[in-house]
């Protein structure tokens, strides 16, 4: 090998001289360790790591630096709020030479949970949740958040009363001149009838953001994950068993909501969290455009 290898970005000079806010590298992938209550997995992650170039004269950061450093998110220990704060302080020691004061870490993964089937007993799958975690370190002040996705089914309120009007209609034209009907003609009728019209009814996904604290030994995912599944009633299933999927269908005629309604139900359980955001996306299943809502809790 070569001795005395060039470093352009410390012989070049730079053409159009100007600070930037952002530099660094998108996409690494790594296998870190998370840990929950009750939980502990590897994961696969990718990460973007930036610092700031805030002299003009600079022509490049040193990328490399980066990436040794966030390279060792892969040691082995458990993925924590202070982790990522001493992470964060070392990439801006590592770019004093650069005059960088400021750093961010994005980190995304899917959390793989075992989830119970509703009513079987013994049946379970797997569920998949992708979580983003933003950390950045800005003038010595170190920030982080949390965002988990949670798919749910979502039964229009609209379209079920729209087809209760219809099924009482029909039962009407049926028996509406007849003095005393017998609850076993009912029960016949409506086994037959019942289903004459149904509501629409689509997948449909919460996205929540929430602060994190810098003192946390953790990030809380599963307990929020599992309070937006409760709030919203309806979370979609894994494996099902026919006493499960109408244990659901019982779920969702319990639980009819516009997607506004899904948003306000996730905004008030978020009480107890600091600086809270909420998105949900209704995929409709009547138009070929989606409904949304978003909320930010006070």
């Amino acid at each position: 090998m070569l001795a005395n290898l060039p470093d352009i970005s410390r012989s070049d000079t730079v053409p159009a001289q100007s600070p930037l806010a952002w530099v660094g590298m998108e996409g690494i992938d790594l296998p870190i360790l998370v840990t929950e209550p009750g939980y502990r997995r590897d994961v696969h992650a990718r990460i973007d790591a930036l610092v700031d170039l805030p002299s003009p004269e600079v022509k490049g950061i040193h990328m490399s630096r980066l990436y040794r450093l966030v390279d060792t998110l892969a040691d082995g220990d458990p993925l924590t709020p202070e982790g990522l704060r001493v992470l964060l302080d070392q990439m801006v020691e590592s770019h004093e030479d650069c005059g960088s004061g400021n750093a961010r870490l994005r980190i995304g993964f899917d959390l793989l949970v075992s989830r119970s089937a509703l009513v079987t007993e013994g049946l379970s799958g797997w569920k998949s949740y992708p979580v983003k975690i933003e950390a950045s370190l800005v003038n010595g002040t170190f920030a982080c958040q949390a965002e988990v996705r949670v798919e749910y089914s979502s039964t229009c309120p609209c379209s079920a009363a729209l087809s209760r009007q219809l099924i009482e209609q029909n039962f009407l034209d049926t028996f509406g001149k007849e003095g005393t009907v017998a609850p076993s003609e009912v029960a016949a009728w409506l086994e037959k009838n019942a289903s004459m019209a149904t509501p629409h009814s689509q997948r449909s996904e919460a996205h929540v953001t929430v602060e994190i604290d810098s003192a946390a030994t953790g990030f809380g995912l599963l307990v929020l994950i599992d309070e937006i599944e409760a709030a919203v009633g309806t979370p979609v299933q894994t494996a099902v068993k026919r006493a499960d999927e109408q244990a659901f269908a019982a779920l969702n005629g319990q639980n009819l909501m516009f997607v506004e309604d899904a948003a306000r139900r996730i905004e008030d359980m978020l009480g107890d969290y600091r600086g809270a955001k909420v998105y949900v996306r209704h995929v409709e299943s009547l138009h070929p455009h989606d409904a949304v809502a978003w909320a930010s809790p006070s």
